[in-house]
């Protein structure tokens, strides 16, 4: 594992505090993996539904995967 070094404002650390101290998290560290961690969920998340707003206009591609990839070269 590393360690990385990031600068907070004060606002920010008086939130990680806060809610190590409500029990969310038992160490700031913690706090900020689990905050990057729903963060990478949130991104998949709206991926999905991105793609599936796309479905819906339409916005698919079909066929054979190596004509797709020729035309789209």
């Amino acid at each position: 594992m590393s360690t990385l070094s990031v600068p907070l404002t004060s606002q920010l650390e008086d939130t990680i505090t806060r809610l190590v101290k409500s029990g969310f998290a038992e160490t700031k560290a913690e706090v900020v993996r689990k905050a990057i961690t729903r963060l990478g969920e949130e991104e998949a998340v709206n991926a999905v539904l991105l793609s599936q707003k796309e479905a819906r206009e339409g916005k698919l591609l079909e066929g054979d995967l190596k004509k797709l990839v020729k035309a789209l070269s």
